[in-house]
């Protein structure tokens, strides 16, 4: 395989991903409001000849390339986060801006880049003559993931019953090659109380104070340390050998962590004994934690176990409908994943990367000192689509894409089109790599 051809052909196409980034970035889509920029995505992917184009009923957009037997994806989530306070924004986070070397805009590194650098990939193994009867690729650009990740990927995979050999999420990995990542759920406690009136709080049994207890072994659950004299021990012990078997990847992936991160209360009044008390609780997962065992250190709890009856724990659920009107209902749960560093897909990945740049990481003249302080196979610190692809259905799942973690979600967005270039040529490649013994 021609590596330098396929850098020289990623390069010759910098114009047109600039422009479709650009176009994306121009049109309004956040979670559950991606139609129009599915449309856009569309267009391109006709532009540039995909063998077959199709919109699934939940409205995620899937695109092929090729024939072959193996299928290999690349998943990349279309909508966006809204723009949050827009004083912050030193430009029009919908018009964008673009430099030289930058593209500026919401959900350019959150993670259009991603898409469009899939897309130009899949376009490079048609130009080169890669493609072959070992593979089809599969471009997805899918829906609600920051609403709910993974939600996108179950649809996939249980209702259009598309299951491929592994997935790329093209989330940023500041030019790394990412094996992983933290789970999380989102945890819901409900406190009874009684009401009285706030002349004669006595009368009454306010769910507010109840909470406040709860709350304080909440904090205590992932402040404290995991000696045996702790009352609560902390969620550090899962990096322990004693306590978890899989704590050697959950020491790579790093510690649990929980907060909480929504209050609610029911009262007949400001001048009453609060009746009911509701908090939500953001827990992060690490390798060894189910949300099996995470509700059930929470019903373990002193302050859970002293209000006994009167303190419901559960896990939300996710019910909202999708652009195109399903409803596609599932739980809060967003399982941890890692795929072994010695994987058949991690060693393709490391390979592809060295023969195409070497074993550091790339970027930018304002990206590569920082990026190359860090290990060029490593994880990430969000969440992705891999909860649902690896950590709910045990598809091999690994990252590489286009842009920054920290540009996530952050004012001020931007995207380097060195990184669209670079991983629209990791892509082109890839497939290859994998597919050369069989």
């Amino acid at each position: 395989m021609d590596f330098k051809a396929i850098k020289e052909a990623a390069k010759g196409y910098e114009k047109d991903m600039t422009k479709f980034m650009r176009d994306l970035v121009r049109i309004p889509g956040e979670s559950a409001e991606e139609g129009a920029k599915m449309a856009r995505a569309k267009e391109e992917m006709e532009k540039l000849g995909f063998d077959k184009i199709e919109f699934d009923p939940q409205g995620n957009l899937l695109g092929y390339m090729g024939t072959g037997k193996k299928l290999i994806a690349f998943d990349g989530h279309i909508d966006t986060v809204g723009i949050g306070e827009k004083s912050n924004w030193e430009f029009d986070p919908y018009e964008g801006y673009e430099t030289d070397s930058e593209i500026g805009g919401r959900g350019t590194s959150d993670q259009g880049g991603g898409i469009v650098s899939a897309v130009y990939g899949a376009k490079i193994m048609k130009d080169l003559d890669l493609l072959s009867d070992k593979f089809t690729v599969l471009v997805t650009a899918t829906v609600q993931e920051e609403d709910c990740d993974g939600l996108c990927w179950q649809y996939i995979i249980k209702e259009d019953d598309i299951r491929p050999e592994f997935v790329v999420s093209t989330e940023p990995t500041d030019g790394g090659i990412y094996r992983g990542q933290r789970g999380r759920m989102e945890i819901r406690v409900d406190v009874k109380g009684v009401s009285s009136h706030g002349s004669a709080p006595e009368r009454g049994d306010n769910a507010i104070y109840k909470m406040a207890d709860i709350l304080n072994d909440v904090r205590a659950l992932n402040n404290n340390g995991d000696t045996e004299s702790t009352t609560i021990r902390g969620l550090v012990r899962m990096l322990d050998e004693k306590y978890n078997p899989e704590w050697k990847e959950a020491r790579f992936l790093g510690r649990g962590t929980i907060t909480a991160s929504q209050i609610y209360h029911s009262s007949p009044s400001r001048c009453a004994v609060a009746d009911g008390c509701t908090v939500s609780l953001d827990r992060r997962m690490t390798a060894g934690e189910t949300w099996e065992s995470c509700l059930e250190e929470i019903r373990q709890l002193p302050a859970v176990k002293k209000y006994g009856d009167d303190v419901t724990v559960s896990m939300y659920d996710y019910d909202r409908p999708s652009y195109t009107g399903l409803v596609y209902p599932i739980e809060c749960y967003f399982p941890t994943w890692v795929i072994p560093e010695d994987h058949e897909v991690s060693e393709a990945l490391m390979e592809t990367h060295k023969e195409l740049w070497g074993e550091e990481r790339q970027g930018s003249k304002e990206t590569i000192d920082m990026r190359r302080q860090r290990p060029l196979l490593d994880k990430w610190t969000f969440s992705t689509n891999g909860v649902t692809i690896m950590g709910r259905n045990g598809i091999p799942c690994i990252g590489f894409g286009p842009g920054a973690e920290a540009e996530a979600h952050a004012p001020n967005e931007k995207i380097w089109k060195d990184d669209l270039v670079r991983c629209a040529a990791f892509y082109a490649a890839l497939p290859s790599v994998y597919t050369k013994n069989d």
